[in-house]
């Protein structure tokens, strides 16, 4: 794997996850408003060694092998705090994940981080379309999609930690990203 960026914004510091964040990650992010619109992959309720599981045997073997690309979401102002993590795939229908916790929440981080983590999909893995899954009824992570400038073009069965829900896929073109990017 190449070395993945650390990537700023003008409130946040992306870093590239590590095993080191395993912790961070087991504190904050089993919560109910964090993975219940989240893949049935997840174990519910998390395991006390859930995150260290998932870092090292997970998302660190396929940063290495260059098909997934994670960052943890911290603000400059306290730059050691972990808030959340977003991450890229290249999987097909699913090309952008990410969770904030809600201490944090309702603060525009999210659409913030993914402006840079859009513009490295598009600009430097040089993809041309990114599509995101999400449950119908995540409202929050639904208007991330449409403050981006995403389009709705499928829905089919979905299953979540919340169970059975109608899964929706948005998708963003890299000349629309671009398009987009130049009007602001």
């Amino acid at each position: 794997m190449d070395s993945l960026p650390t990537l700023e914004t003008s409130r946040l510091i992306l870093t590239p996850l590590q095993l080191g964040d395993a912790p961070a990650i087991q504190q904050l992010f089993p919560h109910w408003d964090i993975v219940r619109y989240l893949d049935s992959r997840v174990p519910w309720p998390y395991p006390e060694d859930g995150a260290l599981f998932y870092v090292r045997d997970i998302a660190l073997p396929a940063m290495n092998a260059g098909c997934e690309w994670h960052w943890m979401i911290r603000l400059k102002t306290a730059p050691t705090q972990v808030i959340g993590s977003i991450s890229l795939y290249d999987q097909p229908g699913n090309n952008r994940g990410f969770w904030l916790a809600p201490a944090w929440q309702k603060n525009g981080y999210i659409r913030e981080a993914c402006v840079v983590i859009n513009d490295y999909w598009f600009e430097t893995l040089g993809r041309c379309v990114m599509q995101v899954p999400k449950a119908a009824s995540n409202d929050r992570s639904r208007s991330v999609s449409l403050h981006e400038g995403m389009r709705l073009v499928g829905t089919e069965p979905g299953h979540f930690v919340c169970g059975a829900v109608l899964k929706e896929i948005w998708e963003l073109s890299r000349d629309q990203w671009r398009q987009r990017a130049a009007v602001v």
